[in-house]
């Protein structure tokens, strides 16, 4: 018999390593549990964690980081008009159900099973919990192919989005990948490096057992800064990184530019797989160019290196398109239970949907990469 529940904390999940274990880093309970043991998520945040389990003889059989939200930050795929539209006529949004990973977006399997009959049942499960608590929609986000064609036959509407990966050709050098783009793009790259160098800015990778206690102190001094140069607050508290340096240091790279021997920025990126995902940056000392320095080649070239065959840079950024950055399409799925909401959002989708052709197109044509005869 297969049990679908749902479960508020990752502690009450059966330990089965080995269940995790060939999911991406951003699944694991490393992760997940860092989060809430951080109090990242949780009380107060507007992430209540709801995971999905399926138990089959209570072993664990199928998994979804499912989250009670409150609101709708942290998720960068933007529903504040649905909100609002909901509230205009008198009902309530919030809360709703998300799936995805907590101010990650990043693309990756969403539903957690080996057989695809588990994972309609936990879908028919998802369903239900909806119906039967009278919440207003639930939202998977950003999931990869597989997990979208699931959610499609199930009836789900779909929303596209796009975001920007550097592919690594298996490039021998920083200068050979520069070598494949376009002679402006190339000359660009050149000249906002160049700039950094005249600056005797010192540039340290540090991975492993290379971090200090006092890299992640200034890491974290770096994040709290970018928020509130935008008048915002952070998501993540100080003790989400302590608990990622203790629990897996080898899938952390930071980047730190010194001055004077002082520490003025930092850049923050988890090694997956074969993927670099470059997630947080910050600084205490604007300089010209340094972001883009520490936030795309530095990870380029540690990519190189270390054989690593993409290199995610974040959400959004049409400016990384002219430093070797190429669109991708993203994909969310939506389940509306009001039928009239459902019908105004599954019309609106559909010319997003156009429209967001029209841009991913527009993007294609901009590669940075020498045209080909």
């Amino acid at each position: 018999m297969l049990e679908i529940t749902c479960v508020t904390s990752f502690n009450d999940i059966p330990k089965d390593p080995q269940f995790f274990d060939s999911n991406s880093i951003f699944l694991t309970p490393s992760f997940l549990e860092s989060l809430e043991a951080s109090a990242s998520v949780g009380h107060k945040t507007g992430w209540l964690p709801f995971y999905l389990i399926a138990l089959q003889n209570k072993k664990l059989v199928g998994f979804m980081p499912i989250y009670i939200k409150e609101h709708s930050y942290g998720e960068y795929v933007f529903d504040y008009a649905w909100a609002d539209a909901f509230h205009r006529n008198g009902l309530n949004y919030y809360p709703k159900l998300l799936c995805a990973v907590p101010f990650t977006p990043l693309t990756g399997q969403r539903v957690l099973a080996n057989d695809e009959t588990i994972k309609k049942q936990m879908l028919n499960g998802l369903e239900a919990i909806l119906k039967n608590n009278h919440l207003s929609s639930c939202h998977i986000l950003f999931l990869n192919k597989n997990d979208h064609l699931l959610f499609k036959k199930q009836g789900w509407m779909t929303r596209k989005g796009v975001q920007f990966k550097w592919k690594n050709n298996s490039y021998k050098s920083f200068e050979d990948f520069l070598s494949f783009l376009s002679h402006n793009k190339r000359k660009k790259i050149r000249q906002e490096r160049a700039k950094i160098k005249k600056t005797n800015i010192e540039i340290l990778q540090k991975t492993g057992s290379q971090i200090e206690q006092q890299d992640i102190e200034f890491l974290y001094e770096c994040y709290c800064n970018t928020y509130f140069q935008h008048h915002s607050r952070p998501y993540l508290t100080r003790e989400f990184f302590n608990e990622l340096y203790k629990k897996i240091p080898d899938r952390l790279l930071i980047i730190i530019a010194k001055s004077n021997k002082k520490n003025i920025a930092a850049a923050f990126n988890i090694i997956d797989n074969n993927t670099l995902y470059g997630r947080y940056w910050g600084a205490i000392e604007y300089i010209p160019n340094l972001h883009f320095e520490l936030c795309y080649y530095q990870g380029q070239e540690y990519c190189i290196e270390n054989n690593l065959q993409f290199f995610e840079g974040g959400a959004q950024g049409e400016h990384k398109l002219a430093r070797g950055f190429e669109p991708f399409e993203t994909y969310s799925c939506h389940y509306i239970a009001d039928e009239r909401f459902r019908e105004a959002i599954k019309e609106f989708l559909q010319r997003e949907s156009v429209q967001m052709e029209c841009y991913t197109n527009e993007l294609d044509c901009r590669k940075p990469f020498k045209k080909i005869n």
